[in-house]
């Protein structure tokens, strides 16, 4: 297939883009080749380059900046996708977009499905939810929601923060009360992979490692892989000066992605993955 990757410099274009380029013809866009905020630059691209699948990795990704800045999230997660859908559209294209847990409000007790109603808090999570329903405008779409993203090229994810602390002997601060369904980049890039080979049913899915914990969990899951003390500092969300509200629970359920044959790996097992990639240099 001849694939269109927006945002290929990012944390998860560049998995996207490693794991596509094994069998694919890929046209992998950085921001300054392609600013998914310029309507006619989107159009014009997408035209010329004429793949039969857009992916978008590129997104508005200041969860508190962007409380300051609705017109620039608005611009980068919502205005964007409605360009991209329409050039998806012109030229018969599937469309893959990314979407958050930050659509929900994080009071529930247990995994938010597909059908649970969202409720943002934040203006990330409003522009996001926007990005959503201006994606389907393609008729050929698919909106993978993931949380907590870490792996790739370049690390810098929380779980980063969390791995390099523990192996230099450092606390690490951990949320004791946030709890997150984490989604290891190589998994989603595969799970994308997959739903496109399926041709699966247009729409929301979720898309996560299955499971869930805490961030003391994770935190505490770490260090022992590590083989190392868990120095863990226990952090209250609301002792946090955080400009933007987060969903407190957020663990989302892969059912939907499971119904049409694809197996997300559980967090645990990611997570052994990625710190013996990063442990051992590979």
């Amino acid at each position: 297939m001849r694939i269109l990757v927006a945002g290929a410099g990012g944390q998860l274009g560049g998995a996207i883009v490693a794991m596509f380029r094994a069998r694919h013809d890929v046209a992998a866009l950085a921001r300054s080749e392609l600013d998914i905020t310029r309507h006619g630059e989107v159009l014009e691209t997408v035209a010329r380059v004429r793949p039969e699948v857009v992916i978008n990795c590129a997104a508005y990704n200041a969860v508190d900046a962007a409380e300051d800045d609705a017109l620039g999230a608005l611009e980068g997660n919502a205005l964007a996708l409605r360009s991209l859908a329409r050039a998806a559209e012109n030229t018969g294209a599937v469309l893959v977009h990314y979407g958050t847990d930050f659509v929900f409000d994080g009071e529930a007790t247990h995994p938010y499905d597909e059908s649970a109603a969202p409720a943002p808090r934040s203006v990330y999570g409003q522009s996001k939810l926007l990005g959503e329903w201006f994606a389907a405008d393609a008729e050929r779409h698919y909106v993978l929601r993931v949380e907590s993203l870490f792996g790739g090229p370049r690390p810098r994810s929380s779980i980063d923060r969390i791995i390099e602390a523990l192996r230099q002997g450092r606390t690490a601060p951990v949320f004791t009360d946030r709890t997150v369904s984490p989604s290891y980049v190589d998994d989603v890039a595969m799970a994308t992979e997959a739903l496109l080979a399926l041709r699966a049913p247009a729409g929301v899915y979720h898309c996560v490692n299955d499971g869930f914990a805490s961030w003391h969990d994770i935190g505490a899951e770490i260090a022992r892989l590590l083989d190392v003390e868990p120095r863990l500092e226990p952090v209250r969300m609301q002792d946090v000066p955080l400009k933007a509200p987060r969903p407190r629970f957020c663990a989302l359920s892969n059912g939907k992605l499971r119904a049409v044959g694809v197996r997300m790996p559980t967090w645990q097992d990611a997570l052994a993955r990625y710190v013996d990639r990063m442990t051992s240099g590979s």
